[in-house]
């Protein structure tokens, strides 16, 4: 599978609340949010981005996940898992090259430590926040998906790294998008033959989130969150980009998910 073409995946849902997407927002509603990651082939290797939640947690989602699981309580199958989902489309594990890392909340590690020959992108201020995090944002963070001694990582520094080319051909560019996490990071996807995709992943939640009508329900920086917005916003539009925010289940139904693809 050589050509460049975006897939949209989806491990399950989490049962939350709505003022957990959108901070001081609702009466304490019911929510439900989708979780998504993303697949990009390329003739230079294919990239992971993300992976959703790890299967692991879904016998036990508290003994696994935490009073996180009290939150954001997992609707998934086993079948939803990152591997089950691209062996579906004839993606073997050792066919992975890179698995692209947002961040480090747990329900954005489900593929790290899945793939031998995958080299694993992350920012370096996010790898070490999430072995000690402040008290208020513990909870997101499972260790033990990321905490394995077998990773091949290669650290972003940042601002340094912004606008980071993955394949040096402008297909794929890592953007810094501090706030929702110290090192949290955007995706710009440009496919030759198709559209190009802003994707936000948690530096915007929802179309509410992007256009600032709303924060979302957990952040390291309220000031970071909305910079990196303004970023997002500027880039979409430069590039006449679509927006994919992350976790807005409005917004996810227009998508076709994988086996369909983009490009």
């Amino acid at each position: 599978m050589s050509d460049i073409k975006l897939f949209m995946f989806q491990s399950g849902t989490q049962q939350c609340k709505y003022h957990n997407i959108r901070m001081n927002q609702g009466k304490g509603e019911n929510y439900e949010i989708p979780v998504p990651w993303f697949l990009l082939t390329h003739p230079d290797g294919i990239t992971v981005i993300d992976g959703g939640l790890a299967v692991e947690g879904l016998k036990d989602p508290h003994a696994y996940w935490g009073s996180a699981a009290d939150q954001f309580m997992p609707v998934m199958s086993e079948k939803q898992g990152c591997l089950e989902q691209l062996q579906n489309l004839g993606i073997a594990p050792a066919d992975i090259r890179y698995v692209l890392l947002s961040h480090l909340h747990s329900d954005h590690t489900g593929a790290i430590g899945r793939f031998p020959h995958a080299t694993h992108i992350v920012q370096e201020l996010e790898y070490d926040y999430a072995f000690a995090p402040d008290w208020f944002t513990a909870g997101a963070y499972c260790r033990k998906d990321f905490d394995r001694p077998d990773i091949n990582w290669q650290f972003l520094k940042g601002i340094q790294d912004d606008n980071y080319d993955l394949y040096g051909d402008g297909t794929l560019q890592c953007i810094f998008t501090p706030g929702h996490s110290p090192g949290h990071q955007s995706f710009i996807v440009r496919l030759p033959s198709g559209p190009t995709f802003t994707l936000a992943i948690d530096a915007a939640y929802t179309v509410d989130h992007y256009n600032d009508r709303a924060l979302p329900g957990l952040m390291t920086s309220a000031t970071d969150v909305a910079q990196s917005v303004k970023k997002l916003r500027h880039l979409t539009e430069q590039h006449s980009a679509v927006l994919i925010p992350g976790h807005d289940p409005e917004e996810w139904k227009k998508y076709s998910l994988a086996p369909a693809s983009y490009g």
